[in-house]
């Protein structure tokens, strides 16, 4: 079975060397830590996906989408075939330092968190990837 990749988005929100992460309800990456983000609907551009779902999973309007990062993301089933497909662009964006942050649709939960504390939660492997960078001051 051949999967045709689909768009996705993220954002990267930042405050003070933390960033803010939600806990996915849904596969994939179900039960993981991610950047808020998810499949950009019909027509719409990959920065417009990244500022809707933001908002969703976190109740924050966020602006000045900045692309960071692409990933070709590939999950596998256990015979080794592909399973889903995404192609992530992700976004550096910005947000009111009053906006608070609650967990909403998708997300189970949400914090912040730093760089040194995100290398022991559940993550895929870019979002470390990501915020290492940004620590690093990329």
């Amino acid at each position: 079975m051949t999967f045709t990749a689909k768009a996705a988005s993220s954002a990267i929100l930042e405050r003070d060397g933390r960033f803010l992460l939600v806990l996915r309800r849904n596969p994939p990456s179900a039960e993981m830590y991610a950047f808020p983000g998810g499949r950009a609907e019909p027509g719409e551009t990959p920065e417009q996906a990244a500022l809707r779902e933001f908002y969703e999973e976190t109740g924050i309007s966020v602006r000045n989408p900045r692309l960071f990062s692409t990933y070709d993301l590939k999950t596998h089933t256990a015979d080794g075939s592909v399973s889903s497909h995404f192609l992530l662009s992700v976004f550096r964006v910005d947000a009111d330092s009053d906006a608070v942050a609650q967990a909403a649709d998708d997300a189970a939960a949400l914090g912040w968190y730093t760089v040194e504390e995100i290398r022991r939660l559940p993550v895929p492997q870019s979002v470390l990837e990501c915020a290492e960078r940004l620590a690093n001051g990329e």
